[in-house]
């Protein structure tokens, strides 16, 4: 893979990892709710979840999964179905005036694991992800050297453009975590993060193996 090769690529996955998605929404909720720090562990779950779907498309699972009308659909509804259970459950979510209250409202902050495991579902279960990636990783892969150090290479710079731009919407959405200590404010941001996850979720199942 030659330097030209690779700059093209931070380029590509700069611009996917921008463009607001299920992972951005999930990170700004998070970091608005707990914290840059502890919203961190989200965006280490989105992670898991992106190599995962870089490890499937690399393999050419994904190419296969597209081709599969069963497969993809499978996919596409637990993506669907677990963003808007997302969605269903922060706009529910209860509000808790006691010390232990969260930013965001809720009784107590979910533990480490949980953070970890709801960015990793919410990435791996994105069938928009793996459309991306079969999509995108081909133009980048070389014929002429060995698949497995260009797919290290790709997925390594991937993670960390995804990582710092998470990051960033997490941070982005601390910094207002003042304007949203009274509990009305808490429940309007509950409820707007929620609605938010349930639309984007609703428009996976819009999502065609063709796109």
């Amino acid at each position: 893979m030659s330097f030209a090769t690779w700059i093209a690529f931070v380029i590509a996955g700069t611009v996917i990892a921008i463009s607001p998605g299920s992972g951005a929404v999930l990170s700004m909720s998070h970091g608005l709710a707990y914290g840059v720090r502890k919203a961190s562990a989200t965006v280490l779950g989105l992670q898991f979840g992106l190599v995962l779907v870089l490890a499937i498309a690399g393999a050419g699972v994904g190419s296969l999964l597209l081709a599969s009308p069963t497969a993809f659909l499978a996919v596409k509804v637990v993506g669907a179905l677990y963003l808007i259970y997302l969605g269903v459950s922060q706009w529910r979510a209860k509000l808790d005036s006691g010390p232990t209250a969260s930013a965001a409202g809720l009784a107590a902050h979910p533990s480490f694991g949980k953070r970890v495991l709801t960015g990793f579902l919410t990435n791996a279960t994105n069938p928009k992800g793996i459309i991306f990636m079969v999509a995108v990783l081909p133009q980048f892969i070389s014929k002429d050297a060995a698949l497995l150090p260009q797919l290290v290479i790709l997925g390594v710079t991937m993670v960390t453009i995804d990582s710092i731009v998470m990051h960033g919407y997490a941070t982005l959405a601390s910094s207002m975590q003042r304007l949203f200590r009274d509990p009305r404010a808490m429940r309007l941001q509950n409820r707007f993060f929620g609605a938010v996850l349930v639309v984007v979720g609703s428009m996976l199942f819009f999502v065609k193996r063709t796109a």
